[in-house]
């Protein structure tokens, strides 16, 4: 899958959600039957629960991030937030599991291992939140890997290559394509949702201090989940992106090799070379 307007075209035709086209056209592409993928996607789906339940159940941290996801659940309880319930619990499994992987802990690259709290965060919330299935929750990570598909594709999913914009950037848009399919939204919507978000995040480095995928990373994961439940809002209530998905995704792309190599996951640039990054890079010896 090279082009988001060609899934939402084939649904038109076809009359399918947005993710059910992407499995069809996964299955004519792989000439793995529908049945495999979803047992496959499914057994990923249970991996990405996983490592939510262990990332959430017990305090873990890095060498350089501290535990601190409970905080965001010790705010919430206050009930002076300015943000949502949805957005606190998604945030919250988002820095849980950003940190369980900086511990070594088992996780789904989703897409990679830098950004990889945001889709469980956003899609773990709607249960936590909305009660929703299984069964949803599946079709959602099928428009969510879709995305993510075309944007390897198209641009990049790395952050050597692109920037942040590669990794956070694309969670966020894969989160917010599921969160659209999770409730029900057109194939339309799935793309608005994906361009809103991503042209939201054009420019953005990676800067790993002490280059550890801890520090932004782990605060970057569960800032961008905000970032992608607003992008799907804005798309079911009928907010359109004047640029289409698809050139969004180009534009990241170019965008990703403009920028300087100090800026793309050397840590040489941006946080990493600031003097309260410089000095926890040498506390851990990196």
């Amino acid at each position: 899958m090279r082009s988001i307007a060609d899934i939402v075209e084939q649904c038109r035709l076809s009359g399918r959600s947005f993710s059910e086209q992407a499995l069809a056209m996964e299955s004519e592409e792989t000439g793995v039957a529908e049945s495999l993928l979803r047992t496959g996607m499914l057994s990923r789906l249970k991996d990405m629960e996983f490592s939510v339940s262990e990332a959430v159940s017990k305090e873990w941290r890095g060498l350089i991030v501290q535990a601190e996801a409970t905080l965001l659940e010790q705010y919430a309880g206050q009930g002076c937030a300015f943000s949502g319930p949805y957005v606190l619990s998604a945030a919250r499994i988002a820095m849980a599991v950003s940190t369980y992987n900086a511990a070594m802990g088992r996780i789904v690259a989703a897409p990679t291992a830098g950004s990889c709290g945001i889709l469980p965060g956003m899609l773990f919330a709607c249960r936590e939140q909305f009660g929703t299935e299984n069964d949803l929750l599946l079709s959602g990570l099928f428009a969510a890997a879709a995305v993510g598909e075309v944007t390897a594709a198209r641009a990049t999913l790395a952050g050597a290559s692109g920037g942040c914009q590669a990794e956070c950037g694309a969670a966020a848009a894969m989160g917010a394509a599921a969160l659209v399919t999770v409730r029900g939204g057109s194939a339309d919507a799935v793309s608005h949702a994906v361009a809103l978000t991503f042209k939201s995040i054009l420019g953005l480095v990676c800067d790993p201090v002490g280059g550890l995928v801890e520090c932004p990373c782990v605060k970057r994961n569960a800032m961008l989940v905000s970032l992608g439940t607003l992008g799907a809002d804005m798309a079911l209530a009928g907010v359109k992106s004047l640029i289409p998905a698809d050139e969004v995704i180009d534009a990241m792309g170019q965008i990703g090799r403009a920028l300087p190599g100090t800026l793309r996951e050397t840590g040489l640039g941006g946080l990493a070379v600031t003097p309260t990054g410089k000095a926890l890079a040498e506390s851990t010896g990196m």
